[in-house]
Order: structure tokens, then sequence, then C-alpha cells
């Protein structure tokens, strides 16, 4: 049997969504469309249909299943969010961020990459750094990875900060790396390795 996680932080409960949940995700994305707009690839209309939401939580699902991927959701603490088995967390007002650990590799490796977001409404708010700190640690602990590998567009200052306040270190930089926003974009390389590997 698969276990969903469910992590508590101070503020917020993360978890992962099921194929009968993509409203709440839909609309994440729908209502934050502009707002993400100048950090991701150019999304068509078809992106944010229903049968797409739905296939991409099916497919992130099976990648959680087989261990290539942990695609997190969050929601405010103080929003109800049904244990695992019940009928889906749709009940939830809304998603207030997303933090994606995907390409998980291992053999000697043992590393994956993080993405992320937050609701423009939820910026400023400390909130994407307390998800992201208590997810890292999650993959840490429990998937026993040694490197988590993030990325950003050298424009992106407050993506910069909120990494190195997490403990990532800067590695180089990526010319025309990723096509964001419709152009090749450079990107700074990040990483953050696993303590317990060193003590």
């Amino acid at each position: 049997m698969i276990i969903v996680p469910r992590i508590k932080t101070a503020r917020c409960m993360l978890t992962l969504l099921q194929h009968y949940d993509h409203q709440v995700l839909r609309d994440y994305y729908r209502d934050n469309r502009e707002h993400l707009s100048p950090w991701e690839p150019l999304r068509g209309k078809e992106y944010f249909s229903e049968f797409s939401v739905r296939k991409r939580l099916q497919a992130s699902n099976e990648l959680f299943a087989n261990g290539g991927a942990v695609h997190f959701v969050a929601f405010l603490g103080d929003e109800s969010v049904p244990e695992h088995g019940e009928e889906n967390v749709t009940a939830c007002k809304e998603i207030i961020g997303v933090c994606n650990f995907s390409n998980v590799v291992r053999g000697p490796f043992q590393a994956c990459n993080l993405g992320y977001s937050i609701a423009e409404k939820y910026l400023g708010q400390g909130l994407m750094g307390e998800i992201l700190s208590a997810a890292i640690d999650y993959m840490f602990k429990e998937h026993g990875l040694h490197r988590i590998m993030a990325n950003y567009i050298p424009e992106n200052k407050p993506s910069g900060k909120l990494l190195a306040s997490l403990g990532f270190e800067t590695e180089g930089l990526a010319k025309s790396y990723l096509q964001i926003a419709g152009q090749w974009q450079d990107h700074i390389l990040t990483s953050k390795l696993n303590p317990a590997d060193f003590s």
C-alpha cells in the first residue's frame, strides 16, 4: 500500500493530490496564470483543461509510486485536509503553493530537481520558505537523496534569495538553459546536499 505523505508545518499542510482532486489544482494554475507566466514555459489553453490536469495528476502519482518524483501541494494549515482514504481534498479552499521534486535518479547520483511556485496573494509572507524547508527535509530523510538541485533565472532575485536562505549553494551558470516565457533563458545552478551524509 502506498502511503500518501501529509506534512504539517507551522502554518501549512503539504500533501499529494489524486486525479479526482483536479479542480483545486486547475484553479491554482488558472488563477495564477499571469503571475507565474514570466517563470514558466509558454502554456497553451489545453494545459488548463480538466483533461490535461487530470492526466498530469495521474502521471505524477505513477511517478511517486515508482519513486521517480514527488509533487507536493500546500494548503493553509487551518483548512480541513481529509485523512488518507477519505474521498478527496477538494473541500480545501485553495492551494497556496506547489513544490515538485522531479527526475529522481538513483544509483551513485541519488539526486533530483526542485521546482516551486506560490500563489500571488501569498507572496511576501515567508510561506514558500516554510513549505520548501519541510519538503526538502522529507526528501532527504524519507527518500535518502544526497543532492537536490534548483535552478533559477538570474533576474528572479527573490528565488535566488530564497534558495540561499535554505542552504542552496551556487554551482554555476548555464547559458540558454531552458525555454521560459517563449525565450531561451540563462539559469543559475544551485544545489543543497543532505547534511546527514556528512555527519
